[in-house]
């Protein structure tokens, strides 16, 4: 439920972008506009990521952090739906930041809670699972805006396109508190007893009474050293091997949206609009686009732990510098779209590339960050996605416009050139 109230925020506005209620509501958009209003949403998980998501789970728990950002995210996205007017334009702004704020929360302390709450072997899959969400609820967005564009006025549709995050808003919020806390918090802040009846609720049925007291020693132990050592969030800069940890989970998350991932969730109707697709078909064809990623996703859940998370990083880096080769390529070749089978090619090798995104670096990025560095660090490595997803989003619509097809060369080379350091 999670996944699709934060992805959903994510995946709805790539449909809602090209909607023509919301171009005539927000004042016929300018490509820098467009780019404002999706990167702003990052700059509010920035400031979440390095100013609220620690103290947030830190002082509240993993499961009430979570619940601060759902009602943090439901406020923006009331503002969000109820723009209009001349100020409808900073109305849709402030509404996306303060959404990105509250995702920036939830975002960090539930992969966070997953990769507490998992038997060791089992955290990838687990965190996997967590990625699962984007594709899932860019589809339903996807299928909601063409279902509301024939059952309400243009003016309307898209305001119901982004209401309906608040209905997993609702049930999000009621079934938290019912969730066990994490062991891991509550042993650190010296709840034994209830970290032991929260593993007894987590593990029953498969693991054993001693078993459980064995990691509940071992979470002890290992907060009591952490505890002893007198690391802070500080020492991550300071402390070598930490800060090596840490730049590497931040370039990784970086890098898996400087990919051209922000991009492609965002402005793919528009990309498909350009290759002369109507809007109803590009929103049939976003939702096949998603379908697909949600098989990947689920795909990946199995391979990032049989085959590792740098086999999986490259093989999707492959993948994705390949679409967007073929999609420069094709652009260049022929500018006018005056070949509809090279159309069709790109529109196949879009798919390709999020193949690749939902095998590699979608997922990845956030398992290894949830493994090398904990709690503070997580945070800090996240910021470096949404700096990446500011930058792309800010630069996509306008490269786009002013250079054409051109655009995808750049975003290949990112693509290939990290290939070598998950080699």
């Amino acid at each position: 439920m999670r996944l699709l109230r934060d992805c959903y925020n994510v995946g709805i506005l790539s449909s809602v972008l090209v909607h023509p209620g919301f171009v005539e509501t927000i004042g016929h958009p300018t490509p820098s506009q467009k780019g404002l209003i999706t990167a702003i949403y990052y700059l509010g998980t920035w400031t979440s990521y390095i100013f609220l998501s620690h103290p947030a789970s830190d002082l509240l728990g993993r499961r009430y952090a979570a619940l601060t950002g759902t009602v943090t995210v439901a406020v923006g996205n009331a503002l969000e739906c109820s723009a209009r007017g001349p100020g409808a334009y900073a109305m849709m702004v402030a509404g996306r930041i303060i959404c990105g704020m509250g995702v920036g929360i939830v975002s960090t302390s539930v992969p966070l809670y997953q990769s507490e709450v998992a038997p060791a072997g089992e955290r990838g899959k687990y965190v996997v699972l967590n990625h699962v969400g984007l594709p899932v609820a860019a589809r339903v967005g996807y299928g909601i805006t063409f279902w509301s564009e024939t059952e309400y006025d243009i003016s309307i549709s898209w305001r119901v396109s982004l209401a309906v995050i608040l209905i997993p808003c609702f049930i999000f919020c009621g079934g938290l508190p019912f969730l066990p806390e994490s062991p891991r918090w509550l042993v650190e802040h010296d709840h034994y007893e209830r970290a032991r009846r929260s593993l007894r609720w987590l593990r029953e049925g498969s693991f054993a009474d001693e078993q459980i007291e064995i990691e509940l020693t071992r979470i002890r132990e290992d907060m009591e050293e952490y505890k002893a050592s007198g690391t802070n969030w500080l020492s991550l800069f300071r402390n070598r091997n930490l800060f090596n940890r840490l730049w590497r989970a931040s370039l990784l998350q970086f890098m898996a949206q400087m990919c051209g991932a922000t991009a492609m969730k965002y402005y793919l109707p528009t990309l498909l609009t350009k290759l002369g697709v109507s809007t109803r078909i590009t929103l049939l064809i976003g939702g096949i686009e998603s379908t697909l990623k949600i098989g990947m996703t689920i795909i990946d859940m199995f391979l990032i732990d049989s085959l590792g998370r740098r086999a999986t990083l490259v093989g999707g880096c492959i993948a994705m510098g390949l679409g967007m080769l073929i999609n420069g390529v094709f652009g260049q070749a022929y500018p006018d779209n005056s070949n509809r089978a090279a159309d069709i090619v790109c529109i196949i090798f879009i798919f390709i590339y999020a193949l690749g995104y939902s095998m590699g670096f979608g997922p990845a990025a956030w398992v290894y960050g949830s493994e090398v560095v904990r709690a503070r660090g997580l945070n800090f490595s996240a910021s470096g996605g949404a700096i990446g997803s500011i930058v792309t989003a800010q630069v996509w619509p306008v490269g786009n416009d002013k250079i054409g097809s051109r655009i995808y060369f750049y975003f290949m080379s990112i693509n290939f050139a990290c290939i070598p350091s998950g080699a």
